[in-house]
């Protein structure tokens, strides 16, 4: 069976790593774009070679195809989202999954009513150095983790600007955008569920409109770990990375918070230092092979709809403690709260 793709946004994500990652696959194809812009969906399928280009949801969801990759702004997605799983197609769909934890599990619910494969694109999930410190920790080689350190504050390209940091009403800011990464990072890497979040945010003059552009979360996990984490859209030449520490040893990871297959972990112990070898299978086609697995029945997409409201309640909790400058508690059944 070919897996026929809708593409809901015509957005530089897709372009730039979706629609490759689609075409990588030996059962699937993109079949056609909507944009709010007829101009723009016209464009964009002929840029791409997409056969179909409509400006319409309705137009989308009643042409022939199996799944939706959802990738609009952020306040459009749960409408989006509980369409496309109304019309029984299987729904990819970028992060944060909504704007609130509340309307992300109302798609997760309706998808799982439904029976429709819904999923989260959390690409830092499908990263061979990610899988690697996680395979490394669940083996014991640092023995008892006790604290981690993620560095992802990045410089937010021109093209890229936007609507990110101007428009709070569609969910901009740094923290909707990359610290719901972060939390889904230190949850994957760790195999440990956040409980609490103290975060401070900054705007460093690139955001507008009330936005942070910067921010600073300390975290406690169920475990008892301790980390920290800073996220920002200012920083031109700061790299990323990944630390975990443990009673018997150190991973520490280089520039690994990207969407690309790079970067190095090194595991250092009382043995020495040893830089751990993984994959480097582009993150995106990997994403999409495990969500075609799913559709098959055979195992979950690499994030799931629960992983995506996991992610949005310690955004959530990170942003209500920026506010009121209090720890603020984490649970994805109930968002967060004090």
């Amino acid at each position: 069976m070919t897996v026929r793709w809708g593409l809901i946004g015509a957005s530089t994500i897709a372009k730039q790593f979706m629609i490759g990652a689609i075409r990588a696959q030996a059962d699937a194809e993109v079949a056609a774009v909507m944009s709010s812009s007829p101009e723009r969906a016209e464009a964009y399928a002929r840029e791409n070679g997409i056969p179909a280009a409509v400006s319409k949801l309705d137009a989308l969801l009643s042409t022939d195809i199996d799944a939706v990759y959802i990738s609009t702004t952020n306040e459009l997605h749960l409408e989006q989202g509980l369409a496309a799983i109304k019309a029984g197609k299987h729904v990819l769909c970028e992060k944060p999954l909504a704007l609130t934890s509340a309307d992300a599990r109302k798609m997760v619910a309706a998808a799982k009513e439904a029976g429709i494969v819904f999923g989260t694109n959390h690409h830092l999930r499908n990263a061979g150095a990610h899988r690697a410190m996680r395979e490394a920790i669940a083996a014991g080689r640092i023995g008892k983790p006790v604290a981690a350190r993620v560095f992802h504050s990045v410089f937010l390209p021109k093209n890229l600007q936007g609507w990110r940091i101007t428009k709070p009403e569609a969910g901009g800011g740094v923290v909707l955008d990359i610290t719901v990464h972060d939390a889904d990072a230190l949850r994957f890497v760790l195999g440990d569920d956040p409980v609490e979040i103290s975060a401070f945010t900054q705007s460093a003059g690139m955001a507008g409109g009330g936005l942070e552009d910067g921010a600073m979360c300390v975290w406690r996990f169920k475990s008892g770990v301790i980390a920290q984490s800073h996220e920002g859209f200012t920083t031109k030449f700061a790299g990323t990375g990944f630390e975990v520490h443990g009673s018997e040893g150190s991973l520490i990871a280089t520039n690994v918070m990207t969407q690309k297959p790079v970067g190095s972990v090194l595991l250092r112990t009382a043995s020495g230092e040893e830089e751990l070898s993984f994959d480097r299978e582009d993150l995106y086609t990997r994403s999409l092979r495990r969500f075609h697995a799913a559709i098959r029945g055979e195992g979950q997409p690499s994030a799931t709809g629960e992983d995506g409201v996991w992610s949005l309640a310690a955004a959530e909790a990170a942003l209500q403690s920026a506010k009121t400058g209090r720890t603020v508690s984490i649970d994805p059944k109930l968002g967060s709260g004090n």
